[in-house]
């Protein structure tokens, strides 16, 4: 990987796990509060969410229109948009798993750093079904869901 596209990557990176942690998102009592719709609800994960998908959005609008990415790697977006079972199943474990677990990778991650053990728990679990999908997932033919990804 180029020094400049692995110092992005890490400022990138390093931004998002401040904004995790500054929003309170590497909490789980807050997850817990914000799905808690018969308790005391807790509205200010909406507001992070709806912030990042505004940025997302105006992110991808931006790189649809390019061919590159600003440090000149091709842009590689995914070409597939159908919803289908898998993506309903995958969205459906995930959206279970984060309600259970209070968490979700990035803030998972974030998480280990402040010594977290049920951050850390939760990772291995993470990683555990990542390994089983794959082993599972392994014997079928191969999918693609857009351009491959780039290993500069």
């Amino acid at each position: 990987m180029k020094r400049a596209t692995l110092a992005a990557s890490f400022a990138c990176g390093l931004t998002f796990g401040i904004g995790l942690l500054i929003s309170g998102m590497t909490d789980p009592a807050k997850v817990e509060g914000f799905l808690d719709l018969d308790g005391a609800w807790d509205p200010s994960l909406a507001f992070v969410m709806g912030g990042a998908i505004a940025i997302g959005v105006l992110g991808f609008s931006v790189a649809k229109r390019r061919s590159t990415t600003l440090l000149g790697a091709p842009m590689e977006l995914p070409a597939r948009r159908e919803i289908d079972a898998r993506l309903v199943l995958g969205s459906l474990t995930f959206g279970v798993g984060w309600g259970i677990a209070g968490f979700c990778p990035g803030p998972a991650i974030v998480s280990i750093g402040t010594g977290s053990l049920r951050a850390v728990l939760f990772t291995v679990a993470m990683l555990g079904g990542m390994v089983l999908f794959r082993a599972l997932e392994s014997p079928r033919a191969p999918r693609t869901s857009g351009a491959p990804i780039a290993s500069d």
